[in-house]
């Protein structure tokens, strides 16, 4: 469970990137709404000592007991259609000791060790098409689960980073091309479905904002458009170096309440206006160094497991990042996502915080290190 490692093995600069990144969302928060500001220090600080622990325990041993966390996360994400809160017409959040909890956030996580192991096992296997097969049904059932909350865009987020991992695993890529062929002609055929009035496969809310997002000018979807214009808005006010933190501007998206909730999926919003293209292009950076570290430690990893577990978590801070900036600056429909390690959301800060503690124990097993050390004790014995 636990190994010694050197401490000139740990990869020092990720922690600091993560400490910069979540301090500056710690501050974004504070400003949006001064009530939440010590929540998400403590999450924070919650996070960094999690983080901690799971960086020095061995991976290879969380690893073995991926059948057992794949369960936990169907049964987890079962108890929220039946034990779950609604909030605006989803039903996503659990209550545990007067917490609430969102599930789905920590179901990334274990969704992305769960292939990591499952793909290392059948790393010589890959491209048979019964291990394809079977672990798009694994990868189907909570995915359909967390479908039905109703949450599309953390569905299409796992697809993304699912996709991501088995292509990093060695998939074929007869079988890519032959993906590609079912899923854009799906794709066509959702949408054309979708802009139906009468359709059925989305929500009405989800709809509209897919509507909103194609014909913007559209009176009927003022309603879905009005944040996402004035996030805009808000971005572009505070120019080179934004109006500072915690200004008392009431012409300000933030202070004068344009956008709701804007300290979660629209924190952007806050940073763009009061920290102005610098520091919203400080947090892009940051987060682009992140996703860096880890495809790094993904190349050194000792194992198919750990390169993959790596490349899963890049992937889902590069996709969950450019989502919800995207969203902010009207690039995408609004889907409420949170940007990680900045947005209010003590589940999202721990879970991520999880994954990056594995992703530091990737690094401090790597196969440069094990192969000189091996090479050490080689020489050692021949010197017996």
């Amino acid at each position: 469970m636990f190994r010694q490692y050197r401490l000139r093995d740990y990869n020092f600069r990720l922690v600091l990137w993560l400490i910069v990144l979540s301090s500056l969302g710690v501050l974004l928060v504070g400003s949006a709404d001064a009530s939440l500001r010590n929540r998400q220090m403590a999450g924070v600080i919650a996070g960094l000592v999690v983080m901690l622990i799971t960086s020095l325990i061995d991976f290879s041993w969380i690893m073995q007991f991926y059948w057992v966390l794949y369960v936990l996360n169907i049964l987890m994400l079962v108890a929220v259609r039946l034990t779950g809160n609604t909030l605006n017409g989803a039903t996503r959040w659990i209550s545990i000791g007067g917490l609430r909890f969102q599930p789905a956030e920590l179901s990334k996580i274990l969704i992305i060790l769960f292939f990591s192991r499952y793909l290392f096992d059948h790393e010589n296997d890959l491209n048979k098409f019964t291990v394809v097969l079977r672990s798009l049904i694994l990868l189907a059932v909570p995915l359909l689960l967390i479908f039905i909350q109703p949450d599309l865009k953390d569905t299409i987020l796992i697809l993304f980073v699912f996709s991501s991992m088995y292509y990093v695993a060695g998939l074929s890529h007869k079988y890519i091309l032959a993906v590609l062929l079912v899923v854009v002609p799906l794709g066509i055929i959702f949408m054309s479905i979708v802009v139906q009035p009468e359709q059925t496969l989305v929500k009405d809310y989800q709809r509209k904002r897919i509507m909103a997002f194609i014909y913007p000018d559209n009176e009927e979807y003022t309603d879905d458009t009005t944040q996402q214009n004035n996030s805009v808005i808000a971005i572009g006010s505070g120019q080179l170096s934004g109006k500072g933190l915690n200004n008392s501007s009431v012409s300000s998206a933030n202070k004068g309440n344009f956008i709701a909730e804007i300290y979660a999926d629209f924190i952007f919003a806050v940073a763009g206006e009061e920290l102005g293209f610098l520091g919203s292009a400080g947090i892009v950076i940051l987060l682009l160094l992140i996703v860096l570290e880890c495809l790094l430690l993904s190349m050194r990893a000792k194992n198919l497991a750990g390169r993959v577990f790596c490349c899963g978590m890049a992937s889902l801070i590069a996709v969950q990042s450019f989502i919800n900036i995207g969203v902010a600056t009207r690039m995408l429909p609004n889907t409420g996502t949170p940007l990680p390690f900045v947005s209010y959301g003590l589940t999202s800060i721990m879970t991520l915080f999880l994954g990056m503690g594995i992703v530091l124990n990737v690094g401090l097993q790597s196969k440069i290190r094990i192969s000189t050390y091996a090479d050490r004790l080689r020489k050692e014995a021949r010197a017996r």
